[in-house]
């Protein structure tokens, strides 16, 4: 199943990544599928603070947004909360993380 699939199938609802949404009187945009929620990014909350929604409880799907990014001490701290528990300590990971093979690195 594609991204979003079960969702719309299920709950019968326009979910995609981008779509502008109303959540309980918060404005923001879905950023990620999350199963059988929706991750959305809220106007007010940093990029990397993806919220896990329901894609039915007060939720009001409008048009088309942009879905803003996250910077890239963003993207390594989300890598370290993944992977951040194989290593003795944050530079450890921080030296793992810089190598020139690893596909964020391209």
């Amino acid at each position: 199943m594609s991204d979003f699939e079960h969702i719309r199938a299920f709950y019968q609802v326009p979910a995609c990544a981008g779509r502008r949404v109303t959540v309980d009187g918060r404005p923001g945009v879905i950023a990620e599928d999350q199963g059988h929620c929706i991750g959305v990014l809220f106007d007010a909350d940093k990029p990397s603070c993806i919220s896990r929604c329901h894609p039915t409880w007060r939720v009001e799907y409008h048009g088309l947004g942009r879905v803003r990014r996250m910077t890239a001490s963003q993207r390594r701290y989300k890598r370290y909360l993944e992977y951040g528990d194989c290593f003795e300590t944050f530079l450890d990971f921080c030296r793992w993380d810089a190598e020139p093979d690893r596909s964020w690195n391209a």
